[in-house]
């Protein structure tokens, strides 16, 4: 995996792009409303870890311009997914692997049906992050990405590998040998909090915990990510709610990802964090009343925007 093409440079894809081209890997970024800023300033990382600048940045325009790589990472919002079938094949050679840090569930299913499992890994970024301006990035707290194969392979794990690499890099990262349990433990804290900074009308992380009635609501739908999660045979340790709020206090007023797509009227990733979660809970005969509740708050509220 000797060149990688970053697709998706906004936070995430700027950031972790960033930092491995700063330790020497072969990146390509496939830019486009970031283009004139990053050609002309770099990237510029603005991080608990130590800020950074990567100038001169390996910049295109189209995937054509890029060229076959040996690894896509995906890093681009879920909703823009139906951009797959054009953005990827000028990408790939019949041995490119694909690892997508995209939030939420059914992201490595629809990578898969292009270019066949055993070439798709999955990666979860524990990290927050804000994209503030053009090719400029924010690093507040966190960084670890967890990355699994989506099909365990005979031998010779493609995420292992990544892993090392993340790690060389300064990226906090860790093997997943259960990339679906992986996805649901990540849930745990996505579902509720992105959720809920939208249901409440665009609200930071500090203000939901703040508030009693919603972080005892906090707790209600974590409890039923976990639930789901088990029905799918998935064992997530229930201590992992305490956690996450403790974690969550230190972020002080931390603004989701959702939130700020919400508040600045960009698509939600509604599909991927709730609607596919909670069809999967469903037909696993989970009984997850929370999430159901949060998901028909989350779409009266876009409702109203529109």
């Amino acid at each position: 995996m000797k060149r990688i093409a970053i697709v998706g440079a906004g936070a995430v894809g700027l950031y972790y792009g960033a930092r491995l081209a700063l330790n020497g890997e072969d990146v390509s970024f496939l830019l486009r409303s970031d283009y004139e800023a990053v050609e002309e300033q770099g990237i510029r990382l603005e991080s608990v870890h130590g800020d950074a600048v990567l100038k001169p940045v390996k910049a295109f325009r189209t995937a054509e311009e890029i060229g076959p790589v040996d690894l896509i990472i995906v890093a681009w919002k879920a909703t823009a997914n139906d951009l797959f079938e054009s953005v990827l094949p000028p990408l790939c050679h019949e041995e490119t692997q694909l690892l997508t840090l995209q939030n939420g569930l059914g992201n490595c299913e629809r990578l898969a049906e292009i270019v066949g499992p055993e070439r798709v890994m999955g990666g979860l970024c524990f990290v927050c992050l804000n994209r503030l301006s053009e090719g400029f990035v924010k690093h507040t707290a966190g960084g670890k990405v967890t990355i699994g194969d989506w099909l365990a392979p005979p031998a010779g794990s493609k995420a292992e590998e990544l892993v090392r690499r993340f790690k060389s890099a300064n990226i906090p990262a860790e093997f997943s040998d259960d990339l679906k349990t992986a996805q649901w433990r990540k849930l745990v804290w996505n579902t509720p909090f992105n959720g809920l900074s939208i249901a409440e009308g665009g609200v930071t992380t500090d203000r939901l915990l703040a508030d009693p009635e919603t972080k005892s609501e906090i707790r209600a739908v974590m409890g039923d990510v976990i639930r789901a999660a088990r029905a799918l045979g998935c064992e997530i340790d229930p201590a992992v709610v305490d956690f996450e709020i403790d974690r969550t206090k230190g972020m002080d007023a931390y603004r989701p990802s959702s939130m700020i797509d919400y508040v600045e009227g960009r698509e939600v990733e509604f599909d991927a964090i709730w609607a596919e979660p909670l069809r999967q809970a469903k037909l696993a005969g989970a009984d997850v009343p929370h999430m159901e509740a949060l998901a028909s708050r989350i779409q009266e509220r876009l409702r109203e925007r529109r």
